[in-house]
C-alpha cells in the first residue's frame, strides 16, 4: 500500500482556528487545516500544530513558552516521517512588546524554514519541503481589544508581504502570500472568519498537489 504524505501545518492562533466572534475554536468542518484534508483526502495526513500566540523565534515575556523557533525541532522529530512542513507565522511578531520590523519578521520566518532544513532526520526520512505562508495584513485594530497590543502593527502588517518575497528569494524557499486569497477579520482586526479558512485551504490543496 503506497504511504501517506505527511504535512504538518505550524502555526499561530489562525492555525489553530481562533474564532474573531469569540475566541472559541472553530470546529474540524472549518478550521484550514482539517479543510486541507478535506480537499485532499486519501493519502495525506494532517498535522495541526496551531498554538494561539506563537510567535516566529522571540520569548514572549508575558505570556511565556510562545517561541515558534523553540518549539519547531520538536515537532519535526515527534511527526517524523514528513514530507511537507507548512509555516504560517508572523503576526503575532506584530505585538509592540516585540519592538520588531516587518523586515525582522520575514527574516525570523525565513529562520524557521533554516530549521527544517538542518535538522538532522534518521535513515528512514528526506529533509521534507517547505511553504511558508506570508500571513494578510490586519484589519483596522482601533476598533479592537488588540489596539493596544498590536500597537504601530497594522501599517508594519502591510510590509509583510514585500519582505517575506525578498527573504524567499535569499533562502529559496516556496512562499504563499495569503492577502491574495483572504483577509483578516474586521470583527478582531486579527483572526480569519469561517468563509476565509476555507479559502486559505482550498488553495493549499491545489498547492500541495502540485508540489508532493
Amino acid at each position: 500500500m503506497k504511504a501517506e504524505k505527511n504535512i504538518l501545518c505550524f502555526g499561530d492562533s489562525n492555525t489553530w482556528g481562533c474564532n474573531p466572534a469569540d475566541g472559541s475554536r472553530y470546529d474540524r468542518s472549518t478550521r484550514w487545516p482539517c479543510i486541507l484534508q478535506q480537499e485532499l483526502g486519501a493519502g495525506y495526513h494532517i498535522i495541526e500544530e496551531g498554538l494561539c500566540g506563537r510567535t516566529t523565534v522571540w520569548e514572549d515575556p508575558i505570556e511565556r513558552d510562545k517561541n515558534g523557533a523553540a518549539h519547531l525541532y520538536t515537532m519535526l522529530k515527534t511527526h517524523l516521517p514528513l514530507d511537507l512542513v507548512i509555516i504560517m507565522l508572523g503576526t503575532n511578531d506584530l505585538k509592540c512588546r516585540f519592538s520588531v520590523t516587518a523586515f525582522d519578521i520575514a527574516e525570523s520566518a525565513g529562520r524557521l524554514v533554516q530549521v527544517v532544513r538542518e535538522t538532522t532526520y534518521p535513515p528512514f526520512c528526506t529533509t521534507p519541503d517547505v511553504l511558508v505562508i506570508c500571513p494578510p495584513p490586519t484589519a483596522d485594530l482601533e476598533p479592537t481589544p488588540f489596539k493596544d497590543m498590536f500597537h504601530g502593527g497594522e501599517e508594519k502588517s502591510h510590509q509583510l508581504a514585500v519582505h517575506f518575497k525578498a527573504t524567499s528569494e535569499k533562502l529559496d524557499f516556496n512562499l504563499l502570500n495569503a492577502a491574495e486569497v483572504i483577509q483578516s477579520s474586521t470583527l478582531d482586526g486579527i483572526h480569519f472568519e469561517a468563509s476565509e479558512h476555507v479559502k486559505l485551504g482550498k488553495v493549499l490543496a491545489e498547492e500541495v498537489l502540485n508540489r508532493i
